[in-house]
């Protein structure tokens, strides 16, 4: 899957950094770095599917992004960020 844009709404990007203390810039990192992506569920337009990608940021923090994907214009829409938990790394160290 290629990434060509990251589409910010400004209430997520405060959200991110409130409840889970991500910066955008880890979270660009994450999306830029051919993180692990996998399919989560079917958006509600056809085509626009929900999808997380698993990665590092340069800090060496593990992070998991699920983003809306827009195929027409191959842009991410980030939903939420958050850390990994211990079982994502896991899952993360085997791809």
């Amino acid at each position: 899957m290629r990434i060509d844009g990251i589409i910010w709404l400004e209430n997520v990007e405060h959200k991110i950094w409130e409840k889970h203390r991500v910066q955008p810039s880890e979270v660009e990192a994450v999306l830029e770095s051919d993180p692990h992506v996998r399919f989560v569920e079917r958006g509600f337009r056809q085509g626009e599917d929900l999808y997380s990608a698993l990665g590092r940021t340069p800090d060496g923090r593990y992070a998991i992004v699920y983003f809306v994907y827009k195929p027409r214009t191959r842009e991410a829409l980030v939903v939420t960020a958050r850390g990994m938990t211990r079982k994502e790394r896991r899952r993360y160290a085997k791809a």
